[in-house]
């Protein structure tokens, strides 16, 4: 494996995040929406900002530091903190392809958005579902808490058991 560079995302980029989003979709399952209109998924107009993999030009991974949209872990966060939604943002929309995985990248990249938190005053929660246990243990490793579950609704009327985390740094 070539060296995977962690850097913001550039208009350019979109094309390449969608087709990897694309690629995760139909090994992974993951994500449940979005796959219908990706580039428009990869950057909609609640980011504050977001970062690439790329390996040898190809763009393998993606995440996002998002502005709260009434997320179920917004709610619990502010419920459990009294926190304003001004000072939250959501960790969403990481992927990985496969072939880059167990190589940290998740990991960098996250860390790259937990860096954009720290330097915005920006605390960072998240939903992840319950059947994706390999980003769960990613998220508990890098220390964040869980702090409860909803239901994310997807679809026409789909949901599933998601678990709630909170960074406890801020």
């Amino acid at each position: 494996m070539t060296s995977i560079l962690v850097r913001p995302i550039t208009d350019a980029d979109v094309p390449g995040a969608a087709a990897a989003l694309v690629e995760v979709h139909t090994t992974d399952g993951y994500p449940v929406e979005g796959v219908e209109e990706p580039e428009s998924w990869i950057r909609p107009p609640a980011v504050l900002g977001g970062w690439v993999a790329e390996e040898e030009g190809k763009i393998v991974g993606h995440v996002a530091v998002m502005r709260p949209r009434g997320e179920g872990a917004v709610r619990l966060w502010q419920d459990k903190s009294g926190e304003t939604e001004e000072r939250i943002g959501v960790l969403a929309r990481l992927f990985v392809v496969r072939e880059a995985r167990r190589h940290a990248v998740g990991e960098r990249m996250m860390q790259a958005a937990m860096d954009y938190a720290r330097k915005n005053s920006l605390r960072l929660v998240l939903d992840v579902m319950t059947k994706d246990a390999a980003a769960i243990r990613l998220y508990e490793r890098l220390g964040w808490q869980r702090i409860g579950e909803v239901a994310h609704h997807f679809g026409a009327d789909q949901q599933s058991p998601a678990a709630c985390y909170v960074w406890p740094a801020a």
